[in-house]
C-alpha cells in the first residue's frame, strides 16, 4: 500500500476544498466483506488549467467509479490510489462503490463474533490511515468535511455513529450530519449492543457493550456515567468553547488495539474496561483517566485538529495532561499523578533513551508510516510531562487562557505547533517560543544531581544537570522524625530554577534531599550519598505517595543505567514495599522487579533468588491484608505471588480450593493467571485447560486458554503455538497476543532455544502479510525478550540490516534490541 507523504498532502490541500461525504455502508453482505458507497463533493482551486490528484481506497473489489457522472476505469486503481486526472477548476462529485474486507486485526472495520453467545459486532478504527479500508476518501487530516452516514445492518442490531442515529426501518440507520471533521474521525459501531442511556445538560449520553458483558456494565454504569458527567462539567469550566457535537456515546468494543479512540461523539474503548473480575481502585482510576483523556480530545484533536501528523503530540500530550489533571480535580480519584509518575512517566523515560527517540514535536515526519511510529511514550507521557512543566512555569490561568484563544482561532479547522505556541504567547509575557524550542524540539532525558556543601549549620544546595532544558522544580528537604527513626518529616520545599544562579542556602544538613519533589518536571534524578543511606532505611517513611513515586522512579532509572545493583533494588523493595499504602506504587514496583529484574536483569543463576525475594515480599503483603481492610492491596499481592511462584504447590492448592485462604475467592481472571503459571511450571495439562475453558467460554477465556497452551513446556505444544502465530493468519490480534505471551518463558529457555533464530525472518514475513497492527504485536509480544545474550542481539541487528522489515516492525525491533543490550549491560554491571 502506498503511504501518503507530507509533500503530497500539502500539494493536495492547496488544490482541493472538500465539502461533503455521503457514505452508505451495507453490513448484511456476509462474514467476509461489506459494501461501501461513497459520494464526495469537492472543489478544485487550481488557478489555471487542469490538475491531477488522487483518492485513496483499499477494496476487496472496486465495482464502479464515476466522476461528475462519467465512469472511470476501476482497473486503474494502483494499490490504494485511484488517479483523478485533468480536473477543471470548480465543483466536482466523485462516486465510488466497492466491497471492503472486514478485519480481524483491529484496523478498518473490525468484525468479532462473541464465543459466549455467538453474537457478532463490528466497529471502525480508522486512525491513522485506515479510512480507505472502509470508504473512499481524500485521506489526510487537514481536508475536513461534513459527513452524512447511512448504514444497513442485520435485524436486531443497533448502529452507533458520530451523531445521533435514527432507525428508519428495514435495517436502515441514518446518522445526524456531522460538523466539519477529519476523515480519520468518522466512526461506526454496529451490533446487538447492550446500552445504558441518559441525558446530561440537554445532550444524549450512552454507554454500550456487547450483550455478554451486560451484567458487568450495569454494575459499573453509575460510576462510568458519574465520571463522564463530572469530566464534562469540568471541561466546561475550563474551556470557553462548549462541547461541539450533538451527543456523547462511549462504546466498549472487543479486540481493540489501543486503550481508546476519540471519535467525535462516539468514543470507542477496549472492552477490558468493562470489568468482569475483581479490580483495584487504581484500575478504576485508570479507566476514569482514559474517559477524561478521550473527552479532552473532543476539543483538542476533534474541534481543533492537527494539520499534519508531525503534530500528533498536540492531540495526545494535551489529552494525556488534561486526562490526569481533570480526573484529579473532578472525580474521587485524586491521586492520579502518582499513578502517572510510576507508570506512564517510566514509559516516557524508557522511550526517550532508545535510538528511536524523537522530539515531542518532530520536524521530519515525512509520511504516514513514519507518523504511526510516534504513538509512544514520548508523544504521550513525555509530552504530558512537558505540558505539566509548562503549567508550573506559566501558571494555570495563563495556560488555560492560551488554550481558549487556540480554540477560538481554529475551531472546526486545523492548526500546527506554531499556531499553538502563538496562542499561548498571546496570553502571557513569557517567552513560550524559547520554551517550546528547548522542550519540544529536543530529545533525551536530562539528569538532575544534588550537591550539598558547607558546614552543618550553613549548608547550601546546588543542582547540576545534564542537557540544556530549563527546569522549574521543587526540592524537598526531609529530616528524621525524632520520635520514630523510620519516619521522615518535611522540613521545607524549595522552588528552584535550573540552571541556578547561585547555590541555595538550606541551613543544617537534611537527612534526605529529593529533587523534583511533586514530579512537576521531566528528568531523571540522583541522590547524594547521605540521602541514599536515608532512603535505604526510611523510604517508606516518606509521607507523600507522589514523593515516593519520584524516589522509586529514580531507583528504577539507576538500575537501568547500571548505577544501582538489581539486588540492591530488590532489597529496598523487600524492606519497604510491605509498608506501602499506595496501590499504584506497589503494583509498579512489583511489575518492574518481576518483569525486568527477575526476568531479564539478573542472570539465570540469580533468578531463583530474585523470585524467592519477590515471593516473600508478596507473602508479607498477603499477611498484612488478612484483616480484609485492604482488598486492592491484597489482590495485587495475590496476582504477583502467582506470577513469581517457582513451585506449583501453593497456587495449585488455591486453584483446587477455588480461593486464596482468607480471600479472595478465585474469579475467572485469577483462575487463568494461576493456570498459566502452572502451565509454565509443567504442573497442568491440556485436559485442565479445556475444562477451564468449558467453564469460561468467553473471549477472555479463549485468550486465557491460548496463553496456557502456548506456555506448556512440551515440544508439540510449542510447535502448535508457533504454527498458529507465524504459519497461519487465522489468529485475531488478541489471540495472537495471548499466544505470544505464553510462548516465551525464562524457565523454558532450553526448550525454545531453536525458535530464537526463526523469530526474525518469520516476524518480518508476518508483518509484510498482515500489516502494521500485527507487526506491532509481533514486535512487542512475540519477541524473545527472555533470551538476554549476544546471539539474540546479533541476529536482530542482522535482521535490521538485511531483511528490510516494514516500518512498524523495524521500530519495535529497534526498541527491543536496545532494551536487550541494556539488559546485558545491567548484568555485566551486576557481576563486575
Amino acid at each position: 500500500m502506498s503511504v501518503l507523504t507530507r509533500d503530497e498532502a500539502q500539494t493536495r490541500a492547496r488544490l482541493l476544498d472538500v465539502h461533503h461525504y455521503a457514505i452508505d455502508l451495507d453490513l448484511t453482505r456476509g462474514d467476509e466483506t461489506f459494501d461501501s458507497r461513497t459520494a464526495i463533493r469537492f472543489t478544485v482551486r487550481a488557478d489555471e488549467g487542469t490538475a491531477d490528484t488522487f483518492v485513496e481506497v483499499k477494496p476487496a473489489q472496486l465495482r464502479s467509479v464515476t466522476l461528475d457522472g462519467q465512469p472511470l476505469d476501476p482497473t486503474a486503481l494502483d494499490e490504494n490510489r485511484l488517479a483523478l486526472k485533468d480536473l477543471a477548476p470548480g465543483e466536482h462529485e466523485l462516486r465510488v462503490e466497492a466491497a471492503m474486507r472486514y478485519s480481524r486485526t483491529g484496523e478498518g472495520m473490525h468484525r468479532f463474533t462473541d464465543p459466549a453467545d455467538g453474537e457478532t459486532y463490528v466497529y471502525t478504527q480508522l486512525f491513522l490511515d485506515d479510512v480507505q479500508r472502509v470508504y473512499a476518501a481524500f485521506d489526510q487530516p487537514d481536508l475536513k468535511a461534513v459527513f452524512d452516514l447511512t448504514v444497513t445492518a442485520p435485524e436486531g442490531w443497533t448502529v452507533l455513529a458520530n451523531g445521533v442515529t435514527e432507525d428508519t426501518g428495514q435495517g436502515r440507520w441514518k446518522a445526524a450530519t456531522t460538523p466539519l471533521i477529519s476523515t480519520y474521525l468518522v466512526a461506526v459501531a454496529a451490533g446487538p449492543w447492550h446500552s445504558v442511556r441518559t441525558e446530561h445538560r440537554g445532550l444524549p449520553f450512552g454507554i454500550h457493550c456487547r450483550r455478554s458483558l451486560a451484567p458487568h456494565l450495569d454494575t459499573d454504569a453509575d460510576e462510568l456515567l458519574d465520571v463522564t458527567r463530572a469530566c464534562f462539567d469540568r471541561y466546561h469550566e475550563k474551556f470557553d468553547e462548549p462541547y461541539p457535537f450533538d451527543s456523547y456515546d462511549q462504546a466498549f468494543v472487543p479486540e481493540f488495539n489501543a486503550g481508546a479512540m476519540e471519535n467525535p461523539g462516539l468514543v470507542t474503548f477496549r472492552d477490558e474496561f468493562v470489568f468482569r473480575s475483581a479490580v483495584t481502585e487504581t484500575q478504576r482510576q485508570t479507566r476514569a483517566m482514559v474517559i477524561a483523556h478521550e473527552m479532552a480530545h473532543m476539543w483538542f484533536g476533534d474541534l481543533v485538529t492537527l494539520r499534519w501528523w508531525d503534530d500528533i503530540w498536540l492531540n495526545e500530550s494535551f489529552a494525556e495532561y488534561m486526562g490526569y489533571q481533570t480526573t484529579a480535580e473532578a472525580t474521587r480519584f485524586t491521586d492520579t499523578w502518582t499513578d502517572f509518575g510510576v507508570t506512564r512517566k517510566a514509559w516516557g523515560y524508557d522511550a526517550d533513551q532508545r535510538p528511536s527517540t524523537h522530539p515531542v514535536a518532530p520536524e521530519d515526519v515525512q509520511d504516514t508510516a513514519s507518523a504511526l511510529l510516534n504513538f509512544d511514550g514520548i508523544s504521550y507521557a513525555k509530552g504530558a510531562s512537558a505540558l505539566r512543566q509548562l503549567v508550573a512555569w506559566l501558571g494555570e490561568k495563563d495556560f488555560l487562557a492560551g488554550i481558549n484563544i487556540h480554540f477560538e482561532r481554529h475551531r472546526f479547522a486545523n492548526a500546527s505547533l506554531a499556531d499553538f505556541i502563538d496562542s499561548l504567547a498571546a496570553a502571557t509575557d513569557r517567552d513560550v517560543h524559547a520554551w517550546a524550542d528547548a522542550w519540544l524540539r529536543t530529545t533525551g532525558v536530562d539528569t538532575l544531581v544534588p550537591s550539598v556543601t558547607g558546614d552543618n549549620g550553613s549548608r547550601a544546595l546546588t543542582v547540576r544537570r545534564t542537557g540544556e532544558r530549563p527546569h522549574r522544580i521543587a526540592v524537598g528537604l526531609y529530616d528524621q522524625d525524632p520520635g520514630d527513626e523510620g519516619l521522615l518529616t518535611p522540613r521545607e520545599r524549595l522552588d528552584i530554577d535550573v540552571p541556578q544562579a547561585e547555590p541555595r542556602p538550606i541551613g543544617k544538613l537534611p537527612a534526605l534531599v529529593v529533587l523534583n519533589d511533586g514530579d512537576l518536571s521531566y528528568a531523571k534524578i540522583r541522590f547524594d550519598a547521605d540521602s541514599f543511606r536515608t532512603l535505604r532505611e526510611s523510604l517508606s517513611g516518606l509521607p507523600d505517595p507522589l514523593t515516593r513515586a519520584v524516589v522509586w522512579n529514580a531507583l528504577r532509572d539507576a538500575v537501568r543505567d547500571g548505577d544501582l545493583p538489581a539486588a540492591t533494588y530488590l532489597d529496598i523493595a523487600r524492606a519497604h514495599l510491605p509498608h506501602e499504602t499506595d496501590l499504584a506504587l506497589v503494583d509498579g514496583v512489583l511489575a518492574f522487579a518481576s518483569g525486568q529484574i527477575a526476568d531479564r536483569y539478573v542472570t539465570p543463576e540469580q533468578r531463583p533468588a530474585a523470585l524467592s525475594t519477590l515471593a516473600e515480599l508478596c507473602r508479607d503483603l498477603i499477611r498484612r491484608t488478612e484483616d480484609g481492610d485492604h482488598p486492592g492491596l491484597r489482590l495485587i499481592a495475590v496476582r504477583h505471588r502467582i506470577a513469581t511462584a517457582a513451585h506449583p504447590d501453593t497456587i495449585a492448592a488455591w486453584l483446587a480450593d477455588g480461593t486464596v485462604p482468607g480471600g479472595p475467592e478465585l474469579d475467572p481472571e485469577l483462575r487463568w493467571r494461576i493456570l498459566t503459571r502452572l502451565a509454565v511450571l509443567g504442573a497442568t495439562d491440556e485436559a485442565a485447560i479445556a475444562a477451564e475453558l468449558a467453564n469460561d467460554p468467553s473471549a477472555t477465556g479463549q485468550e486465557g486458554a491460548a496463553r496456557c497452551r502456548a506456555a506448556l513446556p512440551d515440544t508439540e505444544a510449542k510447535a502448535r503455538a508457533w504454527e498458529a502465530m507465524f504459519a497461519s493468519d487465522d489468529l485475531s490480534n488478541y489471540l495472537f497476543t495471548a499466544t505470544a505471551q505464553g510462548f516465551w518463558q525464562p524457565e523454558q529457555a532450553d526448550l525454545v532455544r531453536d525458535y530464537v533464530p526463526r523469530y526474525y525472518p518469520e516476524a518480518v514475513a508476518l508483518a509484510a502479510r498482515r500489516g502494521p497492527a500485527m507487526a506491532d504485536a509481533a514486535g512487542r509480544w512475540a519477541f524473545p525478550a527472555h533470551a538476554v545474550d549476544t546471539d539474540t542481539l546479533r541476529l536482530g541487528q542482522e535482521c535490521l540490516a538485511d531483511a528490510d522489515p516494514i516500518p512498524a516492525l523495524r521500530r519495535k525491533l529497534t526498541d527491543q534490541l536496545d532494551d536487550l543490550a541494556r539488559a546485558l549491560r545491567v548484568r555485566e554491571a551486576g557481576t563486575a
